[in-house]
């Protein structure tokens, strides 16, 4: 503060109160576990925070935050492992006197939160999962209903996660999600549209379309699947170059879907659906309303529908009675149907599912783990031999970052995160957030190298 005897004028007086209270000003860390999912309900707490005056931060390691907000995952052990140590940590970091006060949000305290408060009374509060209001509250802060739907984006400024619905209507064996979040509920037709035109004003030139289901969605607010024509319409948004679609179901997938993606050149020839698994054994213990045959005709209706489409899915080990004959079949239909991008999950048997209730977790977990690592081992061959083929290729390739001697960037088959990447080396600047063409030079099970394609 200044000197009393110093004479200050009015504006000078009002700049030292300011100071004051920007001095006073709480920082809040925000740790974001889990799904791009979760990372969006972050990004919405960020925006009411930042609105009410506090300094925020997501996912900052040894942060001098006075106030850590832990946006927890429940979806299976592992996760919820993770979640249960990283608010362990932060109630040590709260003893040693670095946090003041610690929160704890998201979908393991939807579930679990009466029981965290007893093991874990350090904590300030548990809020569920949606319970931005409660967080504000108990922060002294309130609502701005104004920017509900606003968010600060924790991705890079050139692309940003559009989430389009909440919950599940579907009645798979092993998952809790219908539990932590509650029935299938759309969003707005309009207003994910006024989103996606918003964050295209603001820079963001890639949307990637998330939902835990996105192929159910309109059915509960419109009487009807309005998924084609919602990627129809954000596809018209000038200046949105990529458009990127996670966690199709398989039954009832909207076909009419197909041609949007074949016909409009912003919607990237890339789908992501979640099989599980193909023996109709499993499918059927799975609860997952569809047989190996039509997943087959499915995924082959798909690529001839779109040529050039690469195919990510999810598949699971371990769950409850699957043999070894099961597993086989899994292991030559990976084989056979060759997909560009796959993930393994072995089998978890999680509180109050259906299999809790009927069936035995019946899979030692060395077998899960094993048969998952055998999945995975057939994948890196095939994935190799895909990246090998594209050699020579020209292909547009979005720039993430660079690393050391690389930049780092995506094709329009690849999602952040989750994908393989394009290492191209830093011996020309290139801009982050901007699209090149570039010829594929190399390419391993993992990643693909490329040069920046020189004009003719």
């Amino acid at each position: 503060m200044p000197s009393p005897k110093l004479k200050t004028s009015v504006t000078e007086e009002r700049l030292w109160v300011f100071l004051d209270v920007f001095d006073d000003m709480k920082k809040v860390n925000i740790i974001s576990l889990g799904c791009s999912k979760n990372l969006v309900d972050t990004e919405m707490l960020l925006k009411q925070l930042d609105q009410a005056g506090y300094d925020t931060e997501t996912d900052v390691e040894n942060s001098d935050a006075e106030v850590v907000i832990v946006n927890t995952c429940g979806f299976i052990g592992d996760a919820k492992e993770e979640s249960v140590n990283t608010i362990l940590e932060q109630v040590e970091r709260k003893k040693e006197g670095i946090v003041e006060q610690v929160y704890v949000i998201g979908c393991l305290s939807q579930r679990y939160g009466a029981e965290l408060q007893e093991e874990i009374p350090e904590v300030d509060a548990f809020f569920g999962k949606f319970d931005w209001k409660g967080v504000l509250e108990r922060m002294g802060e309130h609502f701005d209903e104004r920017i509900r739907n606003q968010r600060v984006l924790t991705t890079p400024d050139h692309y940003a996660y559009l989430k389009i619905s909440e919950g599940c209507n579907r009645t798979c064996s092993y998952c809790a999600i219908p539990i932590m979040t509650g029935k299938h509920k759309s969003r707005d037709f309009e207003e994910l549209l006024e989103e996606c035109r918003a964050l295209v004003k603001g820079g963001v030139k890639e949307i990637l379309v998330v939902a835990q289901d996105l192929t159910y969605y309109g059915i509960d607010l419109y009487g009807k699947n309005r998924l084609a024509e919602l990627i129809g319409r954000i596809a018209d948004i000038e200046g949105l170059e990529w458009i990127k679609l996670h966690y199709a179901y398989p039954a009832g997938f909207p076909l009419e879907l197909l041609t949007v993606m074949r016909e409009r050149p912003n919607v990237c020839k890339y789908l992501d659906i979640a099989l599980q698994h193909c023996s109709d054994h499993m499918l059927q213990q799975m609860r997952r309303g569809i047989s190996k045959k039509q997943t087959i005709e499915l995924i082959r209706k798909i690529r001839q529908e779109v040529p050039g489409i690469f195919i990510r899915t999810t598949l699971m080990t371990g769950h409850p009675g699957e043999t070894a004959e099961d597993f086989e079949e899994l292991c030559e239909f990976v084989r056979e149907m060759r997909f560009e991008r796959l993930g393994v999950f072995p089998y978890s048997h999680e509180d109050d599912t259906w299999c809790d209730r009927h069936y035995q977790d019946d899979v030692p977990e060395e077998i899960k783990r094993e048969r998952a690592g055998r999945i995975m081992q057939i994948q890196a061959g095939i994935a190799e031999e895909i990246g090998r083929s594209q050699i020579g290729q020209v292909v547009k390739v979005l720039i993430d970052r660079q690393e050391e001697e690389y930049y780092v960037g995506r094709t329009e088959h690849d999602s952040p995160e989750v994908d393989p990447e394009v290492l191209i080396p830093g011996e020309r600047t290139l801009q982050v957030g901007e699209f090149y063409r570039m010829v594929i030079t190399g390419a391993d099970e993992y990643d693909l190298f490329a040069e920046i394609r020189e004009e003719e």
